[in-house]
């Protein structure tokens, strides 16, 4: 081998080091960037499993926000409560109590309201029983959309109690409604709840409550008491007229949703005039 072999073979040898050096180079920046796109990835797979975490909780996994399903031990409590209540007091269509009580109380209520609930399930008990079953006042229920997000489904609801009524215990429809209300904008008020709803009413003939749902009476109920709510100025539910039965009614103002003692005075003021 002559020298310049020598040195052409160094010369190679040295090309093939680079060669081979920078190879080696650019596989390893190639899987230093796989790893980066990997932990990238993993971080946007890690922030998506907190977002779906998130909207599980939101929209009540588990069904912890729906309403009780028909017959559970919940709707069952309900249903007592709702019987020991009512029972024995006269209802005719919307109205609960003697149609000759001296004084009359129109309560406009959306039944997705939780203020409604709040109100039916805390101050309303104590005026049924000081007022309402001892024939001193009689209550109207009407309808006023407030917190239902869909009209039509307000209009269905709505309808399904005041259908009830035909039968003369739309009363305990709307009771059991509040009482077993689900969550607000969580869609619980599906067929299957409303027929729930029926069949847990006391003496209710399904068939026939079914029938009255599509008679257009009802509907143009809704209609009616969503003029009367415009008229008397009402903003939000639940909202109250009162005053002697065949005169003039007034608006309530202020009540409060969990004590009845802010109902006595307007009422006691009315028997005693």
């Amino acid at each position: 081998m002559t020298p310049a072999d020598s040195d052409l073979t160094r010369k190679e040898r040295r090309e093939q080091a680079r060669t081979e050096r920078k190879a080696q180079e650019e596989a390893q920046a190639a899987q230093s960037a796989q790893r980066k796109r990997l932990i990238q990835l993993g971080g946007v797979a890690g922030v998506v499993v907190v977002i779906i975490a998130i909207i599980l909780v939101a929209t009540g996994s588990g069904g912890s926000k729906n309403a009780p399903a028909p017959k559970s031990a919940a709707a069952n409590a309900a249903t007592g409560e709702v019987i020991s209540l009512l029972q024995g007091i006269p209802q005719s269509t919307i109205t609960l109590g003697n149609p000759n009580a001296p004084v009359t109380i129109q309560y406009f209520g959306d039944l997705e309201c939780p203020f409604c609930k709040q109100f039916t399930l805390s101050a309303l008990p104590t005026i049924i029983k000081k007022y309402v079953r001892t024939g001193k006042a009689k209550i109207e229920y009407h309808s006023m959309e407030t917190a239902t997000r869909e009209k039509e489904t307000f209009q269905t609801q709505q309808v399904a109690a005041l259908a009830a009524g035909k039968q003369n215990l739309m009363w305990y429809y709307v009771e059991l409604f509040y009482h077993e209300q689900g969550e607000e904008d969580s869609g619980y008020v599906t067929e299957s709840y409303l027929q729930g709803l029926a069949s847990q009413v006391p003496g209710l003939n399904l068939s026939e409550w079914s029938s009255a749902r599509n008679e257009q009476a009802y509907p143009n109920q809704v209609i009616a008491d969503a003029q009367a709510a415009n008229k008397n100025g009402f903003t939000g539910t639940p909202s109250f007229m009162i005053g002697k039965t065949g005169g003039t009614l007034q608006k309530l103002e202020n009540p409060s949703l969990t004590d009845a003692s802010s109902f006595e005075p307007a009422i006691e003021k009315l028997l005693k005039g």
